[in-house]
């Protein structure tokens, strides 16, 4: 099963936010039928910019790729990975 719009949202989303764009990545994985996760991994310094204020921008990121994998027919979770 393929997320490939809430892959592409999530990226671009993230992609946006942090100084270093080119440093996103995002890995695709199946955890259950149907349910795909998606971990988030960034620049050093830049987890902070992703997470937000009490969660607020990492639960809007969740939110809308959540919405993108609705369009794929799968139930997305998005994990931001702290390297």
């Amino acid at each position: 099963m393929s997320a490939d719009t809430a892959r592409s949202v999530c990226e671009y989303l993230v992609a946006s936010i942090v100084e270093k764009p080119d440093e996103v990545s995002v890995a695709e994985s199946e955890v259950a039928d149907g349910v795909v996760r998606l971990d988030v991994t960034v620049g050093e310094g830049d987890m902070g910019r992703v997470i937000g204020r009490r969660g607020r921008v990492a639960s809007a990121i969740r939110t809308v790729v959540r919405a993108a994998g609705a369009r794929d027919g799968v139930d997305v979770e998005v994990e931001f990975v702290d390297e």
